[in-house]
């Protein structure tokens, strides 16, 4: 490990944090124990998440913001340094690879891609690097570190340590500040719809700028709390919600989507399911009254109406995702999941929690899950030996499904 990492991971243990046990990414926070005082400070005051196991990747060359353009769904043409967006790789038949936020440099564009997807997106754009194209690729994901601070009270401690001026800008507008002799890139957006920030800083200087962001106020949060958070957000994964099963408009990611400009990779299938409101399926919150396995089915009645894609405990009960068919969507909808008795989730709610921590650790090892029939509507394939759960549908913050 990294000496720079292992002195900010020692930082944490010191704070209480119990850390994963990964072997694709380094170990990282999965619990500092202190959920209940956490989610408290996400509304009335700051907390704050590690996400240097998060990738970073850097893309320069003066066809950057061109080839950017062409390769995701999002407007880059015409950003200038100092603003940003969210944007969405996907296949040419517009299947989601990863939603990834972008922050216009002055010589570069800096990308926050969602956990051990930093090497498969840098071999996806390289392939569609042509030799007259001035663009260099380049991962940043050792050699940095990314922190996200969230709550009302982050204009507070953003102010704090000088850079106040973003306050009120549009989302992903960024600068650079000094915190003491440290160079920090500081953005608007905590990854969720929760008011915030994320701070980029080299790797060197990780451990001094997480002691100081605690020092101002902030409370550590890890990994389980912060899937707890996505999931009741509805900010969607890879290897959930984001596979070659879905594309971004089912998801409700039309924030990142540019309906107005030209041709880019994905860009006939997008047009097409938005011009003849061609959205077969949402994606919805469920609450549950019981722990399911993702890939478990979703019906009203004996009609099958969607699959389960996450679930986490929670001190309300239990949560999931699912995509739903969008002609049955409706909010308060009561379901049922059922899930065969070989997927049955064991234990009480802290082993829940536990499980689900471990199992979001690894988020892209997940990419080869099934999470939907070739034919969601076939209300015939009646599982043998079923557990049911009763479950409702719930709205999301994160996830929009309003055509433009």
């Amino acid at each position: 490990m990294n000496p720079a990492i292992q002195e900010l991971r020692a930082k944490q243990l010191a704070a209480g944090a119990t850390l994963t046990e990964d072997t694709v990414l380094n170990p990282y926070p999965l619990s500092f124990h202190n959920e209940a005082a956490v989610r408290a400070a996400c509304t009335d005051g700051v907390a704050l998440y590690d996400r240097t196991h998060w990738g970073r990747l850097q893309v320069s060359g003066d066809d950057r913001l061109r080839f950017l353009h062409n390769q995701t769904t999002n407007s880059f043409n015409g950003l200038q340094p100092g603003q940003g967006c969210d944007t969405v790789f996907v296949t040419s038949t517009a299947r989601t690879i990863d939603l990834v936020t972008a922050y216009v440099l002055e010589e570069a564009v800096l990308l926050l891609t969602s956990p051990g997807l930093n090497q498969q997106l840098l071999s996806w754009m390289d392939r569609f690097i042509f030799f007259a194209d001035k663009v260099d690729l380049k991962d940043l994901t050792d050699s940095t570190a990314a922190f996200s601070v969230l709550g009302a009270d982050s204009d507070r401690l953003i102010t704090s340590l000088g850079a106040g001026e973003l306050i009120g800008l549009p989302p992903a507008s960024h600068q650079q500040i000094q915190v003491g002799n440290i160079p920090v890139q500081v953005a608007i957006g905590s990854g969720l719809a929760i008011p915030g920030y994320t701070l980029i800083v080299a790797v060197t200087h990780a451990a001094a700028l997480w002691q100081q962001l605690i020092d101002q106020g902030a409370l550590p949060m890890g990994e389980t709390l912060w899937q707890e958070l996505r999931i009741g957000q509805g900010r969607p994964a890879p290897g959930q919600e984001l596979t070659e099963d879905y594309n971004p408009l089912e998801a409700g990611l039309w924030q990142t989507i540019s309906l107005s400009k030209g041709c880019y990779i994905g860009q006939e299938t997008i047009a097409r399911l938005h011009t003849y409101r061609g959205v077969k399926q949402q994606l919805w919150g469920v609450r549950l009254t019981q722990a399911a396995a993702p890939d478990s089915i979703v019906r009203v009645g004996t009609e099958k109406i969607g699959r389960l894609t996450s679930c986490v405990a929670t001190p309300d009960g239990y949560l999931g995702l699912a995509y739903i068919r969008t002609k049955n969507v409706e909010p308060g909808l009561t379901v049922v999941i059922e899930q065969p008795q070989s997927e049955q989730v064991q234990g009480e709610q802290a082993q829940g929690e536990q499980a689900q921590g471990e199992q979001q650790s690894a988020d892209s090892k997940l990419a080869d899950s099934k999470l939907a029939d070739s034919n969601p509507t076939n209300s015939s394939d009646q599982p043998n030996q079923a557990e049911l759960r009763q479950g409702k549908l719930v709205e999301l913050p994160f996830v929009n499904h309003e055509y433009p």
